[in-house]
């Protein structure tokens, strides 16, 4: 028979399962690989790959939280680089499956005003997924396993939430930035007409 560790290690590792199988549906109906839907796999097949070293399920949870602090540290360091990680994010999102969105959301970046933009949003993502996983691997190793497993979800949503709010506030609210979402409101007039 199973002890409680080894079943909670495979339900975690389980729990992978779904977004890898996502995933893999969106690489096989559009055929291409996108700045997003990388990040998603690598960041899903490095917890799995922590997860399968071992080490006790509370170890494995904060393991877990450490991949999302990875990726706001990641998203911090590429603001030494010309375009920030959240440029690349933003395009292959706004313009996915069409090269017209693509064309245009480069053209968006040499408009006056838009590199502070996504500079800005960088840090505000970079910062809200370092104290995420603060909060959560601080919460991993309080709280049992079960109540972990059952909040942590909300607490991320709720977060991922405040980061949206809070990015297209500051959209609407900023002239250099509005073109980003009318760019977005249009490309997706133009998908429909396919």
């Amino acid at each position: 028979m199973l002890d409680d560790a080894y079943g909670d290690s495979w339900a975690l590792i389980a729990s992978a399962v779904p977004p890898l199988l996502w995933s893999a549906v969106e690489l096989i109906r559009t055929r291409r690989i996108d700045a997003i839907s990388l990040i998603v796999v690598a960041t899903i097949l490095f917890t799995v790959v922590a997860t399968a070293m071992g080490g006790s399920p509370k170890l494995i949870q904060i393991r877990d939280a450490m991949v999302t602090g990875l990726v706001g540290v990641t998203f911090l360091a590429s603001l030494t680089l010309k375009r920030p990680l959240i440029f690349y994010l933003a395009r292959a999102a706004m313009s996915r499956n069409t090269m017209a969105g693509f064309e245009a959301y480069e053209t968006l970046w040499a408009r006056p005003g838009v590199p502070a933009v996504f500079r800005w949003l960088t840090v505000v993502w970079g910062v809200g997924l370092v104290a995420q996983t603060g909060a959560m691997c601080w919460l991993a190793w309080i709280w049992p396993i079960p109540r972990y497993l059952l909040v942590s979800p909300m607490i991320s949503a709720a977060m991922f939430g405040a980061l949206m709010l809070a990015s297209l506030t500051y959209i609407t609210r900023n002239p250099a930035a509005r073109p980003i979402l009318r760019g977005r409101v249009s490309w997706l007039a133009g998908s429909d007409n396919r």
